[in-house]
Order: structure tokens, then C-alpha cells, then sequence
């Protein structure tokens, strides 16, 4: 080719890492300007002129524009978010904000999630850059801030206010997905094509206060707690989707066995706690708040519950809560946004597949529909299709999906070498 896509992508990565961008759900944290600047600079070393929004002051998105602007082909928007969940450094083997490299492994908070593939795009972006190999097609490169919160001063502000930014766009790639696992002993390459919808939810009971030596039988920490127990009691069915449905009858190829969802899944070994999310609706009680003295009995108690609903369930699965915790508790909506689900075909996911091909003759290659969230959530509200697909070659060994908000978070380098020379094969079929 001519030129090495991967050269940079290590160096690029552990500079990012060691720019704090912790996002604490709030506006207390560092922000994302200083990344933003560090990403604008390196696109403009190479003649890519690129914005910095903010939102704010200091939450900050890079949006740059690259390839042929004046094909007639639509456009293809490539992203990565550039803050990071917190860690605190006492849990951890390393400093978490060192980018340390130690036993062929990058570590660091965001060497996951997800600094390592924006390392890889930039990498890879800034070595065609030089050597005159831009894509025959329009590409918007965009590195959002706040995607660990929701989006809600990054990708869908950008949306909001600026949604001639991406006129034009059809298709996006972005995180969480082209990594590998093992299953029946052959390398299999999960794309996500779709994500669970968000369905967090404020339970509140109410109850008669009094005191707290006296019996009570209208006890409003006591119905919650009930409720709470309904919830974690409770088994929501197998109800797996195309893009789940595939997955199945791939891993049922791989390892001859059938069975229930669940027991096809458990192929995948730990990985199951986010691959297997998506069969069925999900609800993990997360907060709670009640009572302001030792002896009184309060008579309002709350607690958080994060929901995760399968697509088509939006307007059946707060009714379901409601039905699960009883008339005792009062079920209403703290933060919702929408399931998504993308046909896993097309020229698109061919230039994935090949892609993956071209590196790794041997991968298998199939689609998931991802537990969380991404910033596919705000480009869906302007009509683009979102794929997952930041491609890691994984050790079997490895515990992945462990690592996303993990301690001792960590990427091996070599995976690093491998996405870099898979998006580059990417951007010459896409």
C-alpha cells in the first residue's frame, strides 16, 4: 500500500489515555476540551480541517469532514467518544491515566472504551491522509463528548443544534462491536446491528409516617422493598430478535448444540453477561433513598431501577414494572430513549465482513444486539443506520467484556495493530 495505517495507533492511544476526560454524569469532571484539541491537532498536521463544539464550556466534540466531498455516494459517518467512565486509581494494578504497556496490553481508562478505536481512526485517517489514499465517498469523522452520560452535551446536542453537520449521512460505524471471541473453539466477530432501548425508571411508594417503635403496617420502605424484590424475582422471557436470532444459529453451527437462548449462549463463557442481555428485557434495581431519622418511620421511600427493553417493547415494558411491583408502587419514567435494530446485510456489512476477512481468513462473523447504549441512539434520529464495529483480534483467555467500565482496564497491542489494518481495509470497500 505504501504506507503502515498502524504505526501511530499505540502512541495516539496512550496520549489519549493520559488526557483525563472522566465524565462523573455531571459537569464536574475535566471535560473533553483538551482531547478534542489533541484530536483536532493531529488531523490538522495531515490537512484536515476539523470544529470543536462545546456544548458547554469544556464539554467538547471534533467534527471533521474527509474523503471525496463531491461523490455522489451518501455519506459515511465514523465515530468515537472521547470521555471515560471514572476509576479510582486504588483499585488498580497500574495508574489508570498513564497508558502504561505492560505484558503486550495497553492499559488505562479508555483503552476499551473507547480511546483504542479512536486511536485506530486516527491512525489509520492520518497515514492515507499523507500518502494521497482518501476514500471515494464523503466521510464526517466525529469524536463526541458526554457519550458515558447519555450523549446529552455530545452526540445528541450535536444533533439538536447542528444537524447540517451531518446532511447527507446514511451510514455510521462507531463502538462496541468487530471484536473477537472464542466459541467452539473458532474466532467469531460480533457486529452490533442493533441496541436495547433505555427504560430507567423512578419507583415511589408512599406510606403513613410515624414512629419507628410502633407497629406499622403502611410502611413505605417496606412496600418498596417489596417491590424491589418482585423486580429482581422476576424472569423475563427469551424473546431474541433477528439480529439475536442469527447469532444463535451461528453459534449453533459452530458447536453442533442446540437448546433455550440461554443455553446456546453460554458458549460464550463470561462474555454471556452482556451477549446474553440481549435475548430479553432486563431491570437491575441501582439507587435507593428513604428515611431521615433512625426512629421515624418515612412516609415516601424512592428507588432507581435501570431497564433495558428489546425493540418493539417501548410501549409495553413500563406497563409490565408497573404489573410486577404491584399497586403499592408507583412506576414513572427518569430516562428513556429508543431500542435499535438494523437488517444485518448490505453493502455496508460486506465491507465489514471482508474487512475481517482480510486480516483473519478464518473469522466467523455475526451480528448482536448490545445490552447498552451508544451514540447510534442520536444518529438514529436522522435517519442513519449505526453499525458496531471497532475490530479487536482478542486472545481466547480474555474476559472482554469485563473490561468496559472495568479496573485494570486494558487493550492488547497487537488488537490495536489488528483494527487499525481491518478500517483500513474497511475504508477501501466501504
Amino acid at each position: 500500500m505504501g504506507y503502515e495505517p498502524q504505526t501511530e495507533t499505540l502512541e495516539i492511544a496512550r496520549d489519549l489515555i493520559r488526557i483525563d476526560t472522566t465524565n462523573f454524569g455531571d459537569s464536574s469532571g475535566p471535560g473533553e476540551r483538551a482531547a478534542a484539541e489533541y484530536v483536532a491537532a493531529s488531523l490538522a498536521e495531515v490537512g484536515i480541517d476539523s470544529q470543536i463544539f462545546e456544548s458547554e464550556k469544556g464539554r467538547a466534540s471534533v467534527v471533521a469532514r474527509w474523503g471525496n466531498q463531491n461523490s455522489s455516494r451518501p455519506g459515511l459517518l465514523i465515530h468515537g467518544h472521547l470521555d471515560v467512565v471514572p476509576a479510582n486509581a486504588a483499585d488498580w494494578s497500574v495508574d489508570p491515566f498513564a497508558g502504561e504497556v505492560k505484558d503486550g496490553y495497553l492499559w488505562g481508562r479508555g483503552a476499551v472504551d473507547m480511546k483504542d478505536f479512536d486511536a485506530i481512526v486516527l491512525s489509520v485517517v492520518r497515514a492515507r491522509q499523507r500518502a494521497g489514499i482518501v476514500p471515494d465517498r464523503p466521510i464526517l469523522l466525529v469524536f463526541t463528548a458526554d457519550e458515558e452520560a447519555g450523549g446529552v452535551k455530545g452526540a445528541h446536542w450535536l444533533v439538536e443544534h447542528h444537524p447540517e453537520l451531518f446532511e447527507g449521512c446514511s451510514e455510521a460505524i462507531g463502538e462496541v462491536g468487530g471484536f473477537s471471541t472464542e466459541v467452539g473453539g473458532q474466532r467469531l466477530y460480533l457486529i452490533e446491528s442493533g441496541e436495547k432501548g433505555i427504560g430507567w425508571m423512578r419507583l415511589t411508594a408512599k406510606g403513613t409516617a410515624g414512629h419507628g417503635s410502633m407497629r406499622n403496617a403502611d410502611n413505605a420502605v417496606s412496600h418498596l422493598a417489596r417491590s424491589l424484590v418482585a423486580i429482581a424475582d422476576h424472569e423475563w422471557p427469551e424473546e431474541p430478535g433477528p439480529s439475536m436470532q442469527a447469532l444463535l444459529a451461528k453459534v449453533t453451527e459452530l458447536t453442533g448444540t442446540d437448546g433455550s437462548a440461554e443455553e446456546i449462549m453460554s458458549h460464550f463463557g463470561p462474555a454471556i453477561r452482556m451477549i446474553g442481555a440481549g435475548i430479553r428485557n432486563s431491570t437491575n434495581p441501582t439507587m435507593l433513598s428513604a428515611g431521615y431519622k433512625h426512629n421515624v418511620i418515612p412516609g415516601e421511600a424512592v428507588a432507581y431501577v435501570d431497564g433495558r427493553y428489546l425493540p418493539g417493547h417501548a410501549d409495553t415494558f413500563l406497563p409490565a414494572i408497573q404489573d410486577i411491583v404491584g399497586d403499592r408502587v408507583t412506576v414513572e419514567p427518569h430516562i428513556t430513549d429508543a431500542a435499535l435494530e438494523y437488517p444485518f446485510e448490505g453493502d455496508l456489512v460486506d465491507a465489514m465482513t471482508v474487512a475481517l476477512h482480510s486480516q483473519d481468513p478464518e473469522a466467523h462473523v455475526a451480528p448482536f444486539l448490545m445490552s447498552g447504549g451508544t451514540d447510534a441512539k442520536a444518529w438514529h434520529k436522522l435517519g442513519i443506520t449505526s453499525y458496531g464495529f471497532a475490530p479487536l483480534r482478542l486472545p481466547a483467555d480474555l474476559d472482554f467484556t469485563a473490561l468496559f467500565h472495568g479496573v485494570d482496564e486494558r487493550v492488547p497491542v497487537s488488537a490495536l495493530e489488528f483494527g487499525s489494518h481491518v478500517l483500513d481495509e474497511f475504508l477501501n470497500l466501504a
